[in-house]
């Protein structure tokens, strides 16, 4: 039974590794990747001083960071207000909706958002006008820009990202809340002394997880929503490595850029791994 999927998860997430030599050669698509010379780290040395490799850096720290900051605790809220529903109906109707999203592609939800935000045409625009008030083109003011990244990624990832708790919630024992029922404990008492305390486990290691991808920016979500306007804040790594691999053919310098950005994101997790271990004794080894 897992042999299609063992299958699958060596051709493309081992059998591309061997590539990664090409971080540490001047590639060559005629020579091949064995016959390209080697060039040792001038790869890196060049991707560092290139003019926007800092700003697209920057921008991926920041957006990674606050999707981090506000995603990640709003997906655990919003399991433990499922989890308290007691009308079945109301609740798999919530779910639904809120899983929905995910299957929803980026392109497809770009386009949506770019007429719903538009300063012309949009809903938005048409309430800024019925208040008297002049439309403001989110997409298209810097300050602004990431706040719509933010928010849309969240409400397209946070129903599916409530699963993991949910699950986890289903495994607390019911005799705890009896007893704190018993006892007098008002709702919000037993969600804070027994619910949250019995996930604990669980939030420690997906944050732990999490916070390895803080690198790893929605390019699907960020090429298609971005434009000329707000380039300065939306330039990220995947980005850049899109511009260099693909339209400009280096690819070797793409290359340098995705080992650089893999080996950050593996010292994120060691790192929140090991304070982890040291905070509340939970990790992921």
């Amino acid at each position: 039974m897992l042999l299609v999927s063992v299958t699958v998860l060596i051709i493309f997430k081992y059998v591309p590794i061997y590539g990664l030599q090409i971080a540490f050669k001047k590639f060559k698509i005629l020579e091949g990747i064995w016959g390209s010379p080697w060039v040792g780290l001038a790869n890196f040395k060049k991707v560092f001083s290139m003019p926007g490799f800092t700003q697209a850096f920057m921008n991926t720290i920041i957006l990674g960071g606050l999707n981090l900051l506000f995603g990640f605790p709003l997906q655990i809220l919003l399991a433990l207000l499922l989890n308290e529903l007691t009308n079945l109906r109301f609740k798999k109707t919530v779910q639904t909706f809120s899983y929905l999203p995910h299957f929803i592609s980026w392109v497809t939800l770009s386009g949506l958002f770019i007429q719903f935000l538009s300063p012309s045409t949009g809903p938005v625009a048409a309430l800024y006008r019925a208040m008297g008030l002049t439309p403001y083109y989110f997409m298209g003011e810097v300050s602004t820009f990431r706040g719509v990244l933010v928010v849309t990624n969240i409400w397209k990832s946070i129903g599916w990202g409530s699963i993991i708790y949910l699950a986890a919630l289903s495994t607390v024992n019911q005799e705890m809340y009896e007893a704190a029922i018993i006892d007098g404990a008002t709702r919000f008492q037993r969600v804070h002394y027994i619910t949250i305390p019995s996930i604990a486990p669980t939030i420690t290691i997906m944050l732990i997880l999490t916070s390895g991808s803080i690198l790893n920016d929605n390019f699907d979500q960020v090429y298609n929503m971005m434009n000329a306007a707000v380039y300065s804040v939306a330039n990220n790594i995947s980005v850049l490595t899109y511009e260099l691999g693909l339209k400009n053919m280096k690819y070797s310098l793409s290359t340098a850029i995705g080992l650089f950005k893999n080996v950050i994101a593996f010292g994120l997790v060691i790192l929140a791994n090991t304070i982890s271990k040291r905070v509340n004794d939970y990790g992921i080894w």
